[in-house]
């Protein structure tokens, strides 16, 4: 992946840095058997209740990344790691380790992670549906600037391009604060930094996230503050150059944070592609 930004220049006042891993679901062998080594039960058992043998391994990649990703930021074991249901039912990290946020997404071929401490964050991937009617169902769920950009659009790939980003940006904002898609899919977020969510009511701190070909995707953190954003690819060896600081779950409350992808507005990108 690349990077389009700042050049690594962390904002005045960013106190917090958001990490964004982008997976594919198709491992090497041994990757896979890594990420079903440490679910838990539960994880097991959802994972196997899937029909689809894609489905299951879709969701085997997932989990285990996130807690292979989680654990390395913690320095804990990660099938030691449990999540329980938040005040608006997204999953949380149980204590010690609630000081620490997670988001999963996954569309297509590919899944993005992310992890931010002391903030829910919110991470969305859509994979570019061929044929997909953007500009009617931009009209159907969009604000009028934001159905009128997608509209404008060159071509439909193009088109597609656009109403997939604004999507992942909603989608982002809505899994940080844990509400509902629905009520918030009118909610403005085209050339917008800070973004308020409809339901439930709050400030966000949106940026896009640089993906491969054929795919768009954003990350939200909760509140106005600027964020520092890395992006990495995973497996691999995370982010690269200096090592990601293990830190204890009392740090992680602190607000000293994790995760990758591209920043725009006052929000630093810094990419360091992965292994």
């Amino acid at each position: 992946m690349t990077s389009e930004g700042h050049g690594g220049v962390v904002p005045p006042g960013a106190s917090t840095i958001v990490r964004v891993w982008i997976v594919p679901v198709d491992v090497d062998p041994d990757v896979a058997a890594r990420c079903r080594s440490v679910l838990d039960e539960s994880e097991r058992a959802r994972a196997s209740a899937f029909l689809s043998g894609r489905d299951r391994q879709r969701f085997t990649i997932a989990h285990g990344a996130m807690r292979i990703l989680a654990g390395r930021e913690l320095a804990t074991r990660p099938a030691a790691l449990s999540w329980t249901p938040g005040p608006h039912g997204k999953p949380e990290l149980a204590p010690p380790w609630s000081g620490l946020h997670t988001s999963l997404s996954h569309s297509g071929d590919l899944i993005a992670a992310a992890i931010a401490a002391g903030l829910p964050v919110g991470v969305d991937i859509q994979h570019l549906v061929p044929g997909l009617d953007a500009v009617g169902l931009a009209a159907r769920f969009f604000p009028p600037d934001e159905s009128g950009h997608v509209a404008a659009g060159r071509d439909a790939s193009a088109r597609a391009a656009r109403f997939a980003q604004l999507w992942a940006r909603k989608e982002a904002v809505v899994k940080a604060a844990g509400g509902r898609l629905w009520p918030n899919l009118r909610v403005a977020v085209r050339g917008r930094d800070v973004v308020s969510c409809a339901e439930p009511a709050g400030s966000y701190r949106v940026a896009d996230v640089t993906t491969p070909a054929g795919y768009r995707a954003a990350v939200a953190l909760t509140g106005p503050a600027p964020f520092a954003l890395e992006a990495a690819c995973w497996p691999g060896n995370g982010i690269t150059g200096s090592s990601p600081r293990s830190r204890s779950p009392r740090a992680a409350g602190r607000g000293s944070a994790a995760a990758p992808g591209q920043a725009g507005g006052h929000t630093a990108a810094r990419h360091r592609p992965a292994g």
